[in-house]
């Protein structure tokens, strides 16, 4: 087994293995190698490779610094800028002002450790990476061929979920990797939806009939064109920018453009009369589907339902091709009351080469995380 990396020059010449797995990976990531990461995800600068491990790619990208990053390419956004706005959620004024505090001087220390100098690999851009199936030795050869390449650099998976991807988290811990807990998600069992609970079935039924007597009519990219794509993005802009968090990746109307294109996502609407006023992107990968674009007309009357619609859209479609369904973090309450079920999910870090200033930071990140974190998760039910 051998590692290959290939960048923006050799990216037309690489010879593409002839799988599903690696004419989508042509597909979406192919544009990033050609015209950066910029173009497509405007809070993303990052240096795009493609790794080729026998018949398998996997999207690489490389940092050096660049704390302003969205938290796809980012450990400082993600756990220091997020998690300092996340901090409202914990509803406990007291606590949030120490853990201010705290995470203020950890976010200094951990600069201080250079944390945003890293490799990601298998590094979509996207809020949820899907990993392909596992190769027996593929941990192992990445790890060794990303080491001597960037030997300055830790070398990281995200999303990585002992859940869904047991044998990576499994090849990942043997190869000495240190797991450090990242958010928590939820996952629904679509594939038997016989065996969620009477609740969650009634709920869904509830949410289906809202959507028939909605008056809304749900489109598929077939019934989508390039002069939808303004919408669509201004409706995720409401709801993961305006409303969440501007750490979320901030797509452009090229990204739009391409995925529709393309089918990188497959891209649903909610329309009436006209007016699109809900909008979802999901793919696919291993049996496992995840939903990156999500968004609604949030000036619209809550009683509208216009997320229980979607969910519903979503879900369906996770039915209808039986297929697990990821749904990400947040609206906690809102998926375990349908079936969903919480799994923490971790980043992979590996830091052996690294001088041992910069390994303690990952250390004591990864111990917090353990010790603090998670339990916080679980227990409030984030």
């Amino acid at each position: 087994m051998s590692v290959k990396l290939y960048d923006r020059a050799d990216a037309d010449r690489m010879e593409w293995p002839d799988t599903e797995d690696a004419r989508y990976t042509r597909s979406y990531w192919l544009p990033m190698l050609r015209f950066g990461s910029g173009n497509f995800i405007g809070n993303v600068s990052t240096r795009c490779l493609l790794a080729k491990v026998n018949e398998m790619l996997l999207p690489v990208t490389v940092n050096e610094a660049e704390y302003d990053n969205s938290y796809v390419c980012s450990p400082y956004t993600h756990y220091v800028t997020y998690t300092l706005q996340e901090l409202a959620l914990l509803r406990s004024p007291g606590l949030e002002t120490v853990l201010r505090s705290v995470i203020r001087s950890m976010g200094y220390w951990l600069r201080q450790g250079r944390i945003n100098q890293a490799v990601h690999i298998n590094n979509w851009l996207l809020s949820t990476n899907l990993y392909p199936k596992w190769q027996e030795g593929a941990v192992s050869e990445l790890t060794a061929s990303l080491r001597e390449a960037f030997p300055e650099h830790a070398l990281v998976f995200r999303s990585v979920n002992p859940a869904t991807d047991p044998d990576w988290y499994e090849a990942l811990l043997r190869e000495g990797y240190k797991m450090v807990g990242s958010r928590q998600v939820y996952l629904l069992n679509t594939v038997q939806p016989e065996t969620l609970p009477s609740k969650a079935r009634w709920l869904m039924k509830r949410d289906g009939k809202l959507l028939a007597q909605s008056g809304y009519e749900v489109v598929g990219p077939e019934g989508l064109t390039s002069d939808d794509v303004p919408r669509m993005l201004e409706l995720y802009n409401a709801l993961y920018l305006q409303k969440y968090s501007l750490c979320n990746p901030q797509f452009s109307e090229r990204f739009f453009e391409t995925a529709l294109r393309e089918g990188t996502l497959r891209l649903m609407v909610l329309r009436n009369e006209g007016r699109i006023d809900a909008v979802l992107g999901y793919y696919r990968r291993n049996g496992i589907m995840t939903t990156p674009i999500f968004g609604y007309d949030t000036s619209l009357p809550a009683d509208t339902g216009l997320y229980r619609m979607l969910s519903v859209v979503l879900v369906r479609e996770a039915e209808r091709q039986g297929l697990l369904l990821n749904e990400s973090s947040g609206a906690a309450g809102f998926k375990r009351c349908r079936g969903a079920l919480p799994q923490i999910e971790y980043t992979a870090v590996y830091d052996k080469h690294l001088p041992a200033y910069r390994r303690r930071r990952w250390t004591v990140l990864a111990e917090i995380t353990r010790r603090v974190g998670i339990p916080m998760m679980q227990k409030r039910k984030l």
